[in-house]
């Protein structure tokens, strides 16, 4: 009879062929068939496993999270786009752009004092990819108005993924 001497050979595998693999467990291998022998996992090889994976995840998960906030960046150029085309929309049909005071809000929603609304000009007012709102500027410091995100940081100004991101940049960007 085979035994075993420690946990370590339980966990060895025989490759005992095709007849005694059909009846096994009923036929049990005996002390002089040759065994070829297949480890287990020591404890340095998984300690390997885990450090490679660990270094594959530290290489990964920069380049990801650099593609997640470059994709923030083009959904909030788009939806600035959006908006600069729903002002458009409804100086066409109003005659005049959107107050201050009426803000974006009058694409959505009818304001009563508005005549010749056609809209609503768009769907909603979502906030931007950084969970802040939109901002609407009449006159804007760029042109006739100004619609912008603040970025990243939520504050004017800024550099990379915390710059502005306004109407002005997307037209510029658009013409070359």
């Amino acid at each position: 009879m085979l035994k075993f001497n420690n946990i370590t050979d339980s966990c060895r595998m025989s490759n005992i062929g095709i007849r005694q693999a059909e009846s096994f467990p009923f036929n049990i291998i005996n002390e002089t068939q040759e065994v070829t022998m297949k480890s287990c996992f020591t404890l340095i090889e998984m300690v390997i496993v885990v450090v490679i994976i660990g270094l594959l995840a530290s290489i990964a998960t920069p380049l990801y999270f650099r593609h997640v906030n470059s994709s923030k960046i083009t959904t909030a150029k788009a939806q600035v786009q959006l908006f600069e085309q729903a002002v458009m929309d409804f100086r066409l049909d109003t005659g005049k752009l959107p107050t201050q005071s009426q803000g974006l809000e009058v694409l959505v929603t009818k304001d009563q004092s508005v005549k010749n609304w056609k809209g609503p000009y768009i769907k909603g007012i979502p906030l931007d990819p950084w969970q802040n709102e939109y901002v609407y500027r009449i006159p804007g410091e760029h042109g006739e108005f100004d619609i912008l995100s603040y970025g990243a940081d939520g504050q004017p100004g800024g550099e990379d993924d915390d710059a502005d991101i306004g109407n002005w940049i997307v037209r510029a960007e658009k013409a070359n």
